[in-house]
């Protein structure tokens, strides 16, 4: 919107405005930047042509140019002081630092969204002559990072290279680009590389956990895809679906979808015991809590199937533990009963690989698969001396 030229009367008024915009680039006594967090606007002042104030970024961009009489009324370009705040704390009012030979700008009170285009109310530059105001309405945009750049695929495989290629293969079908750690405890290791992966060989027959220990350790993007090693990629394995829920609801820690339509999830309830004897675990399966507001086809739960999208961080801090070399899955998700939020949302899905027949090991590797009695025995005193759990039952 540009200063209405009504007559001849007002060339007196815009000229100085005008004037103002050329001194403005040539003087400079003050510079602002954008702060990482981007919690930061501005609210100043040029007074009577005098430029006391340069605002300089290079993400930074001014976008618009208004003129108006500052007796008018304001109903048309309204400081939108009704945006929602992230908080109802004190903290969310919003305050102005006293100006300064004009300089005013806000302590606290608005919070501008990563990687959002945002308008930040009262962020502008305005200059005053003679009744007249000509205000440039400054906006800070963010250059988007594609999503698939978060994300870094995790795998742990034993004597089943035939099935690893195939999974690797799938991958590249539809992901050409994103990171693959590899985890490898096998007895004759071989060398797989390619463009954009990470093979680690660890000494023979480690165990489960241990090589998701090792994989989960090594992982540098936010997010990390949890898939097996005869897992196979389709045209419904869409990774940024995923990440799109993990980023709109940022408290959730994990996010499992299904394996060959097969939507595994479960709950856990703790029952309180004694002191000397210890509590109970329950795991239900299929069991769930309420839906994710927003997406009503996602629910949360207690733990989700062997192809989830989950929060590096917060996985690391759970971690998995190594002593769990056999059949384990359930276990981590019993050690993040409290620390991990979880959700399941079956849109997402994978492919799980048909037996061929065709990988030599696959009688080595059925031995080593197979829980014997003593294992399951370790494993409830693990869960008593670790967890000081009497029971564990399943359902």
């Amino acid at each position: 919107m540009f200063c209405p030229l009504v007559t001849l009367i007002y060339v007196s008024l815009i000229l100085p405005c005008l004037l103002c915009l050329f001194l403005l680039h040539k003087y400079i006594t003050a510079e602002l930047h954008c702060y990482k967090d981007n919690i930061l606007s501005l609210h100043c002042c040029i007074v009577n042509c005098k430029p006391l104030i340069y605002y300089e970024k290079n993400q930074c961009k001014f976008l618009k140019f208004m003129c108006s009489n500052p007796t008018s009324s304001s109903s048309r370009h309204p400081h939108p002081h009704h945006l929602p705040h992230r908080t109802t704390s004190v903290l969310s009012k919003l305050l102005f630092a006293a100006p300064n030979s004009p300089l005013q700008y806000p302590i606290q009170g608005f919070t501008v969204q990563p990687l959002t285009t945002t308008h930040i109310p009262g962020m502008s530059v305005c200059i005053v002559t003679q009744g007249t105001i000509c205000r440039f309405e400054v906006f800070i945009l963010h250059n988007k990072i594609k999503k698939r750049s978060h994300v870094t695929i995790i795998t742990k495989t034993f004597l089943r290279y035939t099935e690893l290629k195939v999974l690797l293969n799938s991958i590249r079908q539809f992901y050409s680009n994103i990171e693959v750690i590899i985890a490898d405890d096998s007895f004759e290791p071989e060398h797989i590389t390619g463009e954009h992966i990470r093979h680690y060989i660890m000494p023979p027959a480690q165990g489960w956990f241990a090589g998701r220990n090792l994989a989960v350790s090594q992982v540098t993007t936010k997010y990390f895809l949890w898939v097996d090693d005869d897992f196979v990629f389709t045209e419904n394995t869409k990774i940024e679906k995923m990440v799109e829920v993990m980023e709109a609801v940022p408290e959730l820690d994990v996010v499992g979808g299904s394996v060959q339509g097969n939507q595994f999830y479960f709950s856990i309830l703790y029952e309180q015991g004694e002191e000397m004897e210890g509590g109970c675990l329950y795991r239900k399966s299929k069991g769930k809590f309420h839906s994710l507001p927003g997406y009503p086809e996602c629910y949360l739960a207690s733990g989700v199937v062997n192809f989830f999208l989950a929060r590096t961080d917060a996985v690391q801090r759970v971690g998995f533990d190594p002593k769990l070399q056999r059949v384990a899955h359930s276990e981590f998700f019993m050690d993040g009963l409290g620390s991990l939020m979880v959700a399941t949302c079956g849109q997402v899905s994978i492919g799980h690989q048909p037996k061929t027949g065709k990988n030599p090991d696959a009688a080595r590797y059925a031995k080593f698969r197979a829980s014997s009695r003593s294992d399951n025995t370790f494993k409830l005193l693990l869960h008593f001396f670790k967890n000081h759990l009497k029971c564990i039952r399943y359902g």
